[in-house]
């Protein structure tokens, strides 16, 4: 039997651990300032790329994919070329991941802050990097499946198994949810509109989660854990349910986010019966793991790496058992668009892909360098602190989220809404966002903690990384056929090509079944005569809004609740989001829900719109939003207005030649009525002369009130929901109008 000699690539995989602590400590400092936004709104005040809205996807992005997406490079890239007994197959492609992943990482830090966003939740980067984050994620995915062809070991572990089902659902769902259309360098707008975005979003949002967050690491853990431990996985027989159950049910669980919303029933639940299942294959994969420790309890003791793994987890069996609780529609009632879901998706990045990371780099930083670890004493310091931090972090915010769903469907004795002015809901939890903000900076202080740690390991270390020398027998050539008394997924496990195409397969099902009726039937978006495309300047003030990070803070979607009815007024329809490119339903109510704010029910004066977002504090003393001056001083751009239009009318939305044609005469029509309507405003009559004023003796132009972006927002906020407002309003199906 022939014996083959190779290197290990080593160096790619400290690259990796390098960009997953560099990157960490950023994402997590940017969730840690916007923590204390919270109870400091003027901070940064006047700052355009430092506002709230413009910093929080900025955060989710580097967390997730700077942080989470190094870290799940770095451990693939060690652990599938030990598991195949062979070196990565393209030097080049490894460094084309590396280099092209940190350089998406660097444009999404430079143009989210600028307010270029898609402002879809995991997928706000615009279209360009879309297209290169696929590139690389392709040569990624093509390196790993050269690699496994080249392999020196005839099966494939089961944590190979997870890094195929990522890279191919990953790339699926990044490429469908991707579907834009551009209007310039950096706009484009969603190919799907209302509904259809909607569902297509979150069977990519809620995946995204499954796919990059959990089964690479589902992977690592499988990889990681026996290592730490030095113990066999407890069961290959749980591995294979695990894997094949969970990618297959995974994908048809994301529809439980848009509970009560117009998402059509079957969809929601269909959504709620995935989730629910989606239990016993997660279960089984935390059971798996946790059992791998079996005989190996003493060490946890003592050992900070296996201390990190425990915990981390029981913290995916924790949020992936409250996945399922809160897809049940009496739970979701109470948790959706409140701060419980803010500490669910905590309890899970956190413990679950923070501490599995942080106890990952503690076992590789050692064995890379040829070293001991500096200082087993500061990883258990950073581990107890972390796990404080946790807990402080997340306990507030699920009473935060308790507070708030109670006090929005209060009602006093008269029937009425007990907590109207819904900004008492928000200084009521005030001291809760404060203990999150000592949470959050205990576990980044453990972040810093580990940096600490890994440079004086290096620095001591007389050794550099190095290329790995290692060998194998070369990998013999067997019957295609199952063998006597082979199993078929061992079988399974010597065939690549059919384990990745299998595992297409199987996430395949569900997002066909959601997702092609929904497009593809007309009658599942009823349709509502009165409702109209946006005028251009409302076209304009929506991009503003999204710009800006609005449905950050502001939900969509009223639910037929009687609080939320009282509230905002008549709950939402599926036919109300036709021309909605994309739709802006939200998923957090920091402040009130907006969709019905230009009806009469809560509709302000246009000067009231002014005031607010010049000073929220000058209209509510208590007010957290932070303040937009930029908007009152900065002229709009109305250079890409006709594009923009016609680029809807190539999604469908029917703005006639005419319209589209005159779209600049439209706008100073809009506008200058606006502009009358705030000078019905004395103190507003006399900013703008006093500005006038200054413009002049600076000898610069005074840019008019009606050109200004301010103008346009106010033009969209005065907009929502006042089709539904016609009267005699009819809504008809696609089948009645034939």
């Amino acid at each position: 039997m022939e014996i083959q000699q190779f290197y290990y690539d080593n160096k790619i995989v400290k690259n990796f651990i390098y960009a997953t602590i560099v990157w960490g400590i950023v994402g997590m400092l940017i969730g840690l300032l916007l923590a204390f936004l919270f109870m400091f709104p003027t901070w940064f005040e006047g700052v355009s790329w430092l506002s709230f809205g413009r910093l929080r996807p900025l955060h989710t992005n580097a967390v997730i994919f700077a942080f989470v997406g190094n870290a799940i490079f770095a451990g693939v890239y060690y652990s599938l070329q030990r598991l195949l007994k062979a070196r990565m197959a393209s030097d080049f492609l490894s460094k084309v991941n590396f280099w092209g992943w940190q350089l998406i990482i660097v444009g999404a830090a430079i143009t989210l802050p600028l307010g270029y966003t898609t402002s879809k939740e995991y997928a706000e980067l615009e279209w360009p990097f879309d297209i290169a984050i696929a590139l690389i994620w392709v040569a990624f995915g093509v390196n790993m499946i050269w690699t496994i062809l080249r392999r020196r070991q005839r099966h494939l572990y089961v944590a190979v198994w997870f890094y195929l089902a990522t890279f191919v659902t990953v790339a699926v769902l990044h490429i469908f949810n991707s579907l834009e259309l551009p209007v310039s360098a950096l706009k484009s707008y969603s190919v799907y509109a209302g509904v259809q975005d909607a569902l297509v979003q979150w069977w990519y949002g809620h995946n995204a989660v499954a796919f990059f967050l959990t089964t690479p690491f589902l992977g690592l853990m499988y990889y990681f854990v026996p290592k730490a431990a030095n113990r066999p996985v407890y069961s290959y027989r749980l591995s294979i349910v695990h894997f094949w159950s969970l990618i297959f049910i995974y994908i048809w669980a994301g529809p439980h986010h848009l509970l009560y919303t117009a998402l059509p029933e079957w969809a929601q639940n269909l959504g709620v019966a995935f989730s629910v299942m989606l239990l016993m294959p997660s279960w089984g994969g935390m059971i798996n793991g946790l059992l791998t420790l079996r005989g190996a309890w003493d060490k946890v003791r003592t050992d900070p790496v296996l201390k990190f793994m425990v915990v981390a987890i029981t913290g995916y069996g924790m949020a992936t058992f409250e996945g399922p609780l809160l897809s049940l529609k009496n739970v979701n009632a109470i948790a959706h668009f409140s701060d419980w879901i803010i500490a669910h998706v905590h309890v899970g990045a956190l413990a679950w892909n923070g501490f599995l990371t942080f106890g990952m780099i503690y076992w590789l930083v050692p064995r890379l360098f040829k070293t001991k670890l500096y200082s087993r004493g500061l990883a258990n310091a950073h581990f107890w602190i972390g796990t404080l931090g946790i807990i402080i972090y997340a306990l507030p915010m699920y009473v935060a989220g308790f507070t708030q769903a109670f006090m929005w469907k209060q009602f006093d004795e008269k029937g009425d809404l007990l907590y109207g002015n819904f900004l008492e809901t928000v200084t009521e939890i005030i001291p809760m966002y404060w203990m999150r903000a000592i949470g959050g900076s205990l576990f980044i202080l453990g972040m810093f903690f580990l940096a600490y740690n890994v440079v004086l390991t290096i620095v001591k270390s007389k050794s550099k990384v190095t290329d790995e020398l290692a060998e194998a027998p070369a990998l013999q050539r067997v019957s295609k056929r199952r063998t006597k008394g082979e199993g078929w997924h061992t079988w399974l496990e010597r065939k690549p090509i059919k384990l990745t195409i299998y595992a297409t397969i199987a996430i395949l099902i569900g997002g066909i079944v959601q997702i092609v009726p929904t497009i593809m039937i007309d009658s599942n978006i009823p349709t509502i005569t009165e409702v109209k495309p946006y005028t251009p300047l409302e076209l304009e003030g929506r991009d503003i809004y999204i710009r800006e990070g609005c449905v950050g803070c502001h939900s969509q979607m009223i639910r037929p609740f009687r609080s939320e009815v009282e509230r905002y007024g008549e709950y939402s329809k599926a036919g109300e989001f036709v021309y909605d490119h994309p739709f802006l339903w939200g998923s957090k109510r920091t402040g009130p829900d907006l969709q019905r704010e230009g009806t009469d029910k809560l509709r302000r004066l246009d000067a009231w719109h002014y005031k607010h977002m010049y000073d929220p504090r000058k209209i509510e003393e208590k007010s957290i939003m932070p303040a937009y001056p930029w908007l009152i001083r900065d002229e709009l751009d109305k250079s890409s207005t006709q594009d923009k239009m016609k680029a809807m009318v190539s999604l469908g939305v029917p703005y006639s030649d005419k319209e589209i044609e005159e779209a600049l005469q439209y706008m100073d029509e809009q506008a200058i009525g606006i502009v009358e309507n705030l000078k019905k405003d004395p103190d507003l009559v006399k900013s703008f002369e006093k500005g006038r004023q200054i413009a002049a003796g600076e000898g610069r132009e005074f840019i008019e009130i009606k050109d200004r972006e301010i103008v346009a927002l106010i033009a969209y906020l005065q907009r929502l929901g006042t089709d539904i407002e016609v009267k005699d309003s009819k809504e008809v199906t696609a089948e009645t109008k034939k």
